[in-house]
């Protein structure tokens, strides 16, 4: 069976597409970017053949995968012979509000319930739903599934998810916390356990999802219970662009000195602090890396403070579960960059994480231990792939598994 999954953001389209028969196989990927501007690009990565790559001028999410269509079944960098090899297509949806706790089939009463949660993500979920609309319109009658960025975390306690504001407020536009990154969270925890021959249900695992938007989350017997992102994604980690935890009082007090507006401040929190605000180098990793090993001041700052926030986390997560079996490091971050695992793990020989600098050093893009041996509780560097998660829960629901 063979699955196309999509993930639709505002002004581009990731996409894979797998072949789903007993195990999974990747037979192209790629990105189509820019839609909406004057020259976009699509980028067809074929497996067992050269990649290819376009530019020209894509008008919106239809013509983008229309795009990726003809590149799929194209005679010279294709991997199928026809549009009709493909059986499903399976969506990454950020969020899905208190409605959906997994994977759905999507239906017309599953689209209004996506767009009522338009409030919740008005950059992405708009976006997720022009895919499922661009399908229906390229490829009629195929079944379609929403994957749920949120849904993971749906088993979060009350005590966890409401805020300290009127409980009015939770009541009439449910505000509180959702989380974000539930199905990297959820795949890479399964992945660990089953590589060290555990049952997920019975360990106690803290998971730090690590990018440019980073997370981390407490999962408990295969639950989510707690996690840093809240009511959207800047809430919890120092992040590339985002100011993670924030007293609110400085939202207020920057709105009476510099008389900024909502929509500036949300600018401001949202794409011009984090890394990037804090260093004024970027908020790539690596460009502040080689600042700080350069000497610069600000960039070491916030190299330092972005490993203090994610302890922070970690501490505080072991404290909510009582303990913890495994820590692991995912994401383009903690997959790759050895430094940071190690301003985070190597001083946590207290809570029983004997970290192993050898194995840690050169560590990347693979799934491997960074603690020793003996060490009572276990770190991992666990590889992430939130679209086969998605590829697995489309064949699981498309055959009524």
């Amino acid at each position: 069976m063979k699955i196309l999954v999509l993930n639709c953001g505002s002004s581009s389209i990731k996409y894979q597409l797998f072949a789903m028969n007993g195990q999974s196989d990747v037979l192209a990927r790629g990105l189509v970017e820019k839609i909406g501007l004057a020259e976009g690009t699509l980028t067809h990565k074929p497996n067992g053949k050269a990649d290819y790559i376009t530019n020209r001028q894509i008008a919106n999410h239809q013509e983008g995968i229309n795009l990726v269509i003809d590149a799929l079944i194209s005679p010279d960098h294709g991997v199928i012979s026809s549009v009709k090899e493909i059986e499903a297509v399976g969506h990454r949806v950020a969020h899905g509000g208190e409605k959906f706790s997994k994977s759905v089939l999507i239906t017309a009463e599953v689209e209004k319930d996506i767009e009522r949660c338009i409030e919740l993500a008005p950059l992405h979920n708009p976006a997720n739903l022009r895919g499922v609309s661009s399908v229906k319109e390229l490829l009629p009658g195929i079944p379609q599934v929403a994957v749920f960025d949120t849904s993971f975390h749906q088993t979060l306690p009350e005590h966890a998810y409401i805020y300290g504001i009127p409980y009015y407020y939770y009541e009439k536009y449910r505000i509180r916390k959702y989380g974000f990154h539930g199905t990297s969270h959820k795949f890479v925890a399964q992945k660990a356990c089953d590589l060290l021959g555990w049952n997920l249900n019975e360990k106690k695992i803290i998971s730090c999802h690590l990018g440019n938007g980073a997370s981390v989350a407490a999962i408990k017997h295969g639950q989510s219970v707690e996690t840093s992102m809240g009511f959207t994604p800047v809430e919890g980690l120092l992040m590339g662009t985002r100011s993670g935890d924030l007293d609110l009082g400085v939202l207020l007090f920057l709105m009476e000195k510099e008389q900024m507006c909502c929509s500036e401040l949300n600018d401001l929190i949202n794409k011009k602090s984090g890394m990037l605000g804090v260093t004024g180098v970027s908020s790539d990793m690596r460009d502040v890396a080689a600042a700080s090993k350069a000497g610069n001041h600000r960039a070491t700052l916030g190299l330092d403070m972005f490993a203090y926030a994610v302890r922070k986390y970690i501490g505080a997560y072991i404290a909510v579960m009582n303990g913890i079996d495994l820590l692991i490091f995912t994401g383009g971050i903690g997959e790759n960059d050895c430094d940071t695992r190690k301003r985070i793990a190597s001083d946590l020989s207290y809570l029983g994480i004997h970290f192993d600098e050898n194995l840690n050093d050169g560590l990347r893009g693979k799934d491997a231990p960074i603690t020793t041996p003996e060490s009572p509780v276990k770190a991992m560097v666990i590889t992430t792939n939130e679209e086969l998660v998605i590829a697995t829960d489309t064949y699981n629901i498309i055959n009524h598994k």
